[in-house]
């Protein structure tokens, strides 16, 4: 690994993706949300501050994967240590399997939990920011006022899920994000007056009227009248994050941190620890051997996900030979694999297989802190259902339950926590921090996150070039999903004879994931960052 010489090798790209500067960097998948980031730290905010600022922003200008009505968690670096923010939302009080039909969990007023996104923003900024809160909410409220434009991928978007916001009852999603109840057309201008009007409440009095004011209430008439289940009462409890021991293991020469549970940080360090535990020259000795050792590594963390859950709030209890990230079990895991990659894994879908539309964002400054965050609505657009009168689309993180076995972390009770497959890490070369990263993808994430740091650090690609190389993913039944045309034709072939269901996807897929990274070069002063190609964002500093 060459981390300087991969540096060196980076060139900011014409088309935003990739960008370089000496004070501070900002990467998101919206370019008036990085710009919104950026703007901050050039008024002398902070890391925290930028990334309040884009993450708010990016509610308003990718309302399809985040928002007001979302939950938002993250990895921080402040400069002196590093750690976890658990902003999960909360299952309401009138939430229990008997209340919840499958036909509710997946969109509508009844498949929300407790937003938990501004509760999570407006905590760490008062832990952490510098600059007043009410700046960091202007860029939103001004896009939510003036506009953006639609991209291509969100009316790509908006015509593939048409039919599921007609499934709502009340036509409130299509009210407020379809164009006279069709889909935007690529370069309209959206604005979202509603939407900027409960931006302004919140700038002045942060979470009071959102959870316990007037917002809060027409949340409670809102559900009320649609038999939702989110109350009143659930707001104003404010779902505020917890802090919790951020995850590490190294990978080859760097330390990797990463979310702990409800989070999937131990699933990304299982799958990196079983790629460690295989020497580098025979791990890329063979391009097809290490795609076939790719495809049962990505399985073999999946089963561990679903097999082993654990309770966030138990794991720190648990021994280090129990956990599946102990070197040991990853290298008694590894040695199966390596000596017979056929598929030995039962054939089952895990729960996460669908599209995720969620989103991420990196932000370093000048200061020494580093902020890695991902946040979401759930599924593209979430439950299609929005808040009357505030604009903004409720989740639908009901699916993220278990409904079927009461002693599982995750079972549906009232006020507990869903299951999560994000995993926002923040690296170190040594002691020396490096990099903010992450990606949005569902269980891809894991893969998306994986692929682009052997690209890194195995190959000594730099951040462009590892971000824009073709990806792969397999699911837990074996299924391969992986961009054709950017592999050999052979490697397509080979899976397909060893009885994988190929999924082939275009180049630059949007369902394999989206890289956001900064980092802080190690040599000399200054900032890169990337933006996912396969997404709509943009990486910029100042």
């Amino acid at each position: 690994m060459n981390i300087i010489q991969a540096e060196n090798n980076f060139k900011p790209s014409d088309d935003g993706k990739s960008a370089e500067a000496e004070h501070g960097m900002v990467a998101s998948a919206f370019p008036e949300a990085t710009e919104a980031g950026v703007d901050i730290l050039k008024g002398g905010g902070n890391a925290i501050d930028a990334a309040c600022a884009c993450a708010l922003a990016l509610g308003v200008c990718e309302p399809q994967a985040s928002g007001l009505g979302g939950q938002t968690m993250m990895l921080i670096h402040s400069g002196k240590k590093t750690f976890a923010i658990d902003g999960s939302s909360r299952a309401p009080s009138l939430a229990h399997v008997n209340a919840i039909y499958e036909r509710d969990r997946a969109r509508g007023y009844r498949a929300t939990t407790v937003p938990s996104t501004l509760a999570t923003l407006v905590y760490v900024h008062q832990k952490f920011g510098q600059l007043p809160w009410a700046k960091l909410v202007e860029p939103a409220i001004r896009i939510a006022e003036d506009g953006y434009k639609i991209t291509p991928l969100q009316n790509k978007l908006q015509v593939r899920e048409f039919d599921n916001f007609n499934k709502i009852e009340s036509g409130s999603g299509k009210k407020y994000f379809y164009k006279d109840g069709y889909p935007f057309a690529e370069g309209d201008v959206f604005k979202q007056p509603e939407l900027a009007a409960v931006l302004n409440q919140i700038a002045d009095d942060n979470v009071h009227s959102f959870y316990s004011g007037s917002i809060a209430k027409r949340i409670d008439s809102d559900m009320r009248e649609n038999g939702g289940l989110l109350r009143y009462d659930d707001l104003a409890l404010i779902p505020w994050p917890i802090e919790r021991k951020a995850m590490s293991r190294r990978f080859r020469q760097v330390r990797v941190f990463t979310m702990p549970p409800p989070g999937a940080g131990r699933v990304l360090l299982f799958t990196l620890a079983m790629i460690n535990a295989i020497p580098q020259k025979r791990f890329h000795k063979n391009i097809t051997k290490r795609a076939h050792l790719l495809a049962e590594i990505f399985r073999q963390a999946l089963l561990d996900r679903s097999d082993r859950p654990f309770d966030s709030n138990f794991y720190p209890q648990v021994s280090e030979t129990e956990r599946m990230i102990s070197s040991k079990y990853a290298f008694q895991c590894i040695t199966q694999i390596a000596r017979s990659v056929d598929p030995q894994i039962p054939i089952r879908e895990s729960f996460d297989e669908m599209s995720g539309e969620t989103t991420h964002l990196a932000v370093m400054d000048e200061f020494g802190m580093a902020v890695s965050l991902t946040q979401s609505i759930e599924r593209a657009y979430g439950s299609k259902s929005a808040a009357d009168g505030l604009g903004f689309l409720y989740n639908n993180y009901l699916m993220d339950f278990d409904y079927k076995l009461p002693s599982h972390p995750f079972y549906l009770r009232p006020n507990a926590t869903p299951w999560s497959t994000v995993a926002p890490s923040i690296l170190f070369n040594g002691k020396r921090l490096w990099m903010a990263v992450g990606s949005p993808g569902s269980e891809r994430s894991i893969s998306a996150i994986t692929q682009f740091l052997i690209h890194l650090i195995d190959e000594g690609m730099d951040l462009d070039q590892a971000m824009r190389e073709p990806r792969m993913h397999c699911s837990l039944g074996g299924k391969l999903s992986i961009e054709g045309s950017g592999f050999e034709d052979n490697i397509v072939e080979f899976f397909r004879s060893r009885n994988y269901r190929i999924d082939e996807r275009e180049r630059y897929s949007f369902y394999l994931g989206a890289i956001h990274a900064v980092l802080k070069k190690q040599e000399g002063k200054g900032f890169q960052g990337v933006a996912e190609v396969r997404r709509d964002g943009s990486a910029k500093g100042y």
